[in-house]
């Protein structure tokens, strides 16, 4: 008999629970069969992706384990990336994570700092900037915690944490102990992190949850034990059977430091799971932010805001912790967006092979369904899932659904070709009819070559009016797949600068009325797996070439601007109002409809 949520509320399930029915060992996988495909639509498809990293200067490869081997799971989970404007000039630079190698003695290998060069290519500026770092690092979110104008760094990896602030001249300082982040006793492997006012008190405070404990001295070793072998065949072991992570929350003090309130939030009542990405966003539209956290092999987590400095836990309550038929999957990433253009943020998380990606559609108040059979997103099994966004990758006004794959055993990849190391990228195409067409192939190059990848950032690199993919790559270079979009279809930019609210107005949300169309976006700290987006909000609007503008403030302030002209960035500050302008671009996509916008306090 299925086990449904309603059957998990009636038990009272808890992780451990889950985990004790689960057998408490190995990776969840369901290893259900793919859903059968349908009829190709056989409708054109406007986003077209080419890869052009090498190009483009990003030469240096993302070292992260052995290559034929890995003995621990530390060398298989990877890392995240960054598209943020850092030295504020209007053009997207990058930022890459990066591990390490056991056993070796590497001098070049560091995260990476790309400054955009503003003609397609990015210069290597890491050491200048301040950000030369060696080790095995995980996650990046980005925001200004002291409100200066500057975007600044946390980074989550094995070990230590780290904090950068921004000084604005082009450099970075490590202020991990200043700000009163840095930890003793064990290493602690940092994964999701995110910037959130959970106040509303104008200051960025920080979230981060830990995967598994995990040391080299104890350890396991691949073998043929149970939670070491899979498929017949010795690998790494873990995540279960190695022990939990947690989650730990810090309450921005407004003078440059932190105060750990992981207990007096109620975040750290929560023990049982291996926490993976993170997300900030108000999923049950009262105003103020939730936490969503993807968990590996155990219950995702859904921390709902109690307005008061507190959270409840309540994932399974809302359909968010499992799949449909009441599984654990193996959360890695979560795209957040509204691709049902219904006025809530849904998710999409992606899992492990041999199981579906699964689709929460957010029916309002955070309230889930998981939609992954009726969207038709359920064809596709075959693929280890990590990076994921929800995006208007063509410009049509409806978003996709965009995620990028690859293996963590190298060992079955040379025994068992059905799971190979390296696998492509996926799209699902918005059909506007609540159900996605998988396309590869027809997505370009870019999507269709295999690699095995993990962070996945959207942006706009090139100022060109459409968006583009920033993807890391384990021992080899980074993709940046440009979006070369045909049809016509027309866009609009939204970048808020906050005032009253938190300057980098992380938590504020737009929704945007084009056509017959409503949409809703969110500023994000985290998303994807571990990585950034361009945190100017990229609307595609098909043929509208207006749109009218809603934007909710994290303090809740309500602003509205009417007869907004595609084609244009509208940058929108908290005290100062709309101000259009060009993207910073020789090279211009998509309609620039003429008109004069109008706002209504």
């Amino acid at each position: 008999m299925p086990c449904t949520r309603r059957t998990f509320l009636e038990l009272g399930l808890s992780a451990g629970l889950a985990e004790l029915l689960a057998g408490g060992q190995g990776v969840a996988t369901r290893g259900v069969k793919a859903q059968p495909r349908g009829k190709p639509s056989g409708l054109p498809y406007g986003a077209h992706f080419v890869d052009v990293g090498a190009t483009a200067g990003l030469v240096h490869p993302t070292i992260y384990g052995g290559t034929e081997r890995k003995d621990y799971i530390l060398e298989t989970i990877g890392c995240g990336c960054a598209f943020f404007d850092y030295d504020n000039d209007g053009w997207l630079d990058i930022f890459i994570l990066s591990g390490t190698r056991i056993g070796a003695e590497l001098h070049d290998v560091s995260n990476r700092l790309y400054r955009n060069n503003r003609d397609g290519t990015f210069s290597d500026v890491t050491r200048e900037a301040g950000l030369w770092s060696l080790g095995w690092a995980s996650g990046v979110c980005i925001g200004d915690y002291n409100n200066d104008g500057h975007e600044d760094l946390f980074l989550t990896q094995w070990g230590q944490n780290k904090l950068y602030r921004n000084n604005g001249n082009g450099t970075f300082t490590d202020i991990t102990k200043e700000a009163g982040l840095l930890r003793s006793g064990p290493p602690l492997w940092g994964s999701g992190c995110t910037f959130t006012d959970y106040n509303r008190d104008g200051h960025l405070d920080l979230f981060f949850t830990t995967y598994v404990g995990f040391d080299f001295e104890h350890a396991p070793k691949p073998s043929v034990e149970t939670n070491c072998n899979i498929k017949g065949v010795p690998v790494n072991c873990g995540p279960r059977g190695l022990p939990y992570g947690r989650h730990f929350f810090y309450r921005n003090n407004g003078d440059g430091t932190f105060t750990d309130v992981t207990g007096p939030s109620g975040l750290g009542r929560v023990k049982q799971t291996y926490g993976l990405n993170a997300v900030a966003a108000d999923f049950d539209n009262d105003g103020w932010p939730d936490i969503y956290v993807a968990c590996d092999s155990t219950p995702s987590v859904l921390f709902m805001n109690n307005h008061d400095g507190t959270f409840r836990e309540e994932a399974v309550q809302r359909g968010a912790a499992f799949s449909e038929d009441g599984q654990e999957q193996a959360g890695m990433g979560v795209g957040v967006g509204d691709c049902f253009l219904d006025g809530n943020l849904s998710l999409f998380k992606t899992h492990f092979a041999d199981d579906t990606n699964v689709l929460y559609r957010n029916r309002g108040k955070a309230e889930f369904d998981d939609v992954t059979s009726a969207s038709r997103i359920g064809v596709e099994t075959r693929f280890i899932g990590w990076g994921a966004a929800i995006a208007d990758l063509s410009n049509n006004g409806f978003p996709d659904l965009m995620y990028v794959t690859g293996n963590v055993y190298p060992e079955i990849a040379a025994k068992l070709p059905d799971y190979p190391l390296r696998t492509p990228r996926v799209v699902f195409r918005n059909l506007g009819n609540g159900t996605f067409e998988e396309l590869i192939a027809e997505a370009g190059p870019g999507v269709a070559t295999p690699h095995c990848s993990r962070g996945l950032a959207l942006g706009d690199f090139d100022n060109d009016g459409d968006l583009d993919a920033l993807i890391v790559n384990l021992n080899e270079p980074p993709s940046l797949l440009r979006n070369d979009v045909t049809g016509g279809g027309n866009w609009l930019k939204v970048k808020l600068t906050g005032r009253t609210s938190n300057r980098s107005a992380i938590g504020a949300q737009v929704t945007a009325r084009y056509g017959k169309h409503r949409q809703l976006q969110e500023v994000l700290s985290q998303s994807s797996f571990l990585s950034v987006n361009d945190t100017r909000l990229h609307f595609g609007m098909g043929t509208a070439i207006t749109a009218d503008l809603t934007v909710r403030w994290p303090n809740g302030k309500i602003d509205e601007f009417h007869d907004v002209p595609s084609g244009q960035l509208a940058q929108i500050d908290e005290k100062d109002g709309l101000k259009l302008t060009a993207l910073p671009s020789t090279k211009r996509k998509g309609s620039a409809a003429s008109g004069a916008a109008s706002r209504k306090p």
